[in-house]
């Protein structure tokens, strides 16, 4: 047996109307930026640096200290098509991971979103 693909995880079917599902939506619909993160991870911190620097609110829901935290990540990968932190949404739409936002802000496309 060939050992591609072996260390990926499993697909698992994700109930979208779990309570880590609802949590998921009503936080993305309810926050104009949203970012889901880990307290250890420098992508994560890649990604909240430049809100700091534009003085914006982000809502950050750091999935290390959230006992559902796993599964949220789970939904988080099945709406964005990868459970990578840190995923960050705007206005409702996931917008990327960290280098993405770091590159939005160097190009001057994130501060568009707050003009």
């Amino acid at each position: 047996m060939g050992s591609i693909g072996s260390s990926l995880r499993p697909q698992i079917a994700i109930n979208m109307s779990s309570k880590s599902a609802k949590f998921v939506e009503n936080t993305i619909t309810s926050n104009k930026v949203v970012i889901f993160s880990k307290t250890y991870c420098p992508y994560c911190q890649m990604a909240k640096e430049p809100f700091q620097k534009l003085n914006v609110q982000a809502t950050v829901i750091e999935l290390d200290g959230n006992p559902d935290g796993d599964e949220i990540q789970s939904v988080l990968g099945a709406i964005t098509g990868g459970r990578t932190v840190p995923r960050v949404f705007i206005d409702g739409k996931f917008i990327g991971g960290g280098t993405d936002i770091k590159r939005m802000y160097d190009t001057g496309a994130l501060q568009k979103y707050f003009a």
